[in-house]
């Protein structure tokens, strides 16, 4: 989905922000508004991420009690 979404945003990036015509009049969402649910949904992928990022974990060295 994400390329998809790449590839969307460089289509309406190179196509007029809006169109009129005799059916009515087209208006595409903002550059910036794109940009900005891309980077949303990236960090909402890379959230989802079943690894995690760092483990913290408590070591205890062997010693005589």
């Amino acid at each position: 989905m994400p390329e998809s979404l790449e590839n969307q945003i460089h289509e309406n990036a190179t196509g007029p922000a809006k169109v009129t015509g005799d059916a009515g009049s087209i208006e595409q969402h903002s550059l910036k508004d794109q940009i900005e649910a891309d980077k949303y949904l990236a960090s909402k992928a890379s959230a989802r991420s079943k690894r995690p990022g760092i483990r913290l974990g408590k070591i205890i060295p062997p010693g005589a009690t």
